[in-house]
């Protein structure tokens, strides 16, 4: 056999092995070079989108918060105010418009607390919450029935449409009543303006509806009616339950 016959059954010499260990060697370093920049990349687009979700929330914040909320008038950012001011007994009622025994609550009750805001014995504050728009066949009409009820204590006749309201209350599961029939509901009760109409149309309350119903969740409020007297939460929101804590509360 000859000697380059030798020397290929040998394999390569000494100067190829070297290079192709070098070529190996420069492969190896490119590929974790271009590993190493590769994280450096999904590092940064991770930081840039906690970074972008930090200021949607801060920005959400910001535009959401109830400084920049519009509340109705004689209202505060939890609820609508029936009543005088310095009246002794405050009874809170967190409702909501498409709740069946809310109905069954405002049609029992409703007249003995009128009596007793009529003679300045008590305060009443309103806390119409959402718990229930899911109800609604995606119209969402307990944010919708709340706004309008804002529009409404704009107009000086909050008390009569939370009765019209109730009245006309449609059944869970249904899209609920129509902007055109809340502005209907309005013109019964006296708000026969039309910056009413355009209140209810442009939802111009949903806002503070859903701060309602946020500050009255983080108050432990879970079911409507709650019911409270001078703070005090009641077992059962019964006329007979709510009288004897108004009067007691009168006394002290």
């Amino acid at each position: 056999m000859s000697k380059r016959g030798r020397r290929g059954a040998q394999g390569p010499g000494p100067e190829r092995a070297r290079e192709v260990a070098r070529q190996k060697l420069a492969e190896q370093r490119a590929a974790q070079r271009r590993r190493t920049a590769a994280i450096v990349a999904a590092v940064v687009a991770a930081v840039l989108l906690v970074s972008a979700g930090v200021g949607i929330a801060i920005y959400n914040t910001q535009t959401k918060s109830p400084a920049h909320t519009a509340i109705p008038k004689g209202a505060t950012a939890a609820g609508i105010v029936v009543g005088k001011p310095d009246a002794k007994v405050t009874v809170d009622v967190y409702l909501d418009f498409l709740c069946p025994v809310c109905k069954q609550f405002e049609d029992a009750t409703g007249p003995t607390l009128a009596r007793y805001v009529a003679a300045g014995t008590v305060k009443i504050d309103y806390h119409p919450v959402a718990f229930l728009d899911r109800l609604s066949a995606g119209t969402r009409y307990s944010t919708r029935a709340a706004a309008a009820a804002g529009c409404a204590a704009d107009a000086g006749v909050f008390p009569k449409y939370l009765q019209l309201l109730y009245a006309h209350q449609p059944r869970e599961g249904s899209p609920g009543l129509t902007a055109a029939e809340l502005v209907a509901l309005g013109r019964q009760a006296g708000a026969t303006s039309s910056s009413f109409a355009d209140c209810v149309e442009q939802k111009r309350y949903q806002d503070w509806v859903a701060g309602v119903t946020d500050l009255a969740s983080k108050a432990g409020v879970n079911a409507t009616p709650t019911v409270l007297v001078n703070g005090t939460r009641l077992p059962a929101p019964t006329t007979a339950a709510v009288t004897a804590a108004v009067e007691a509360a009168a006394k002290k």
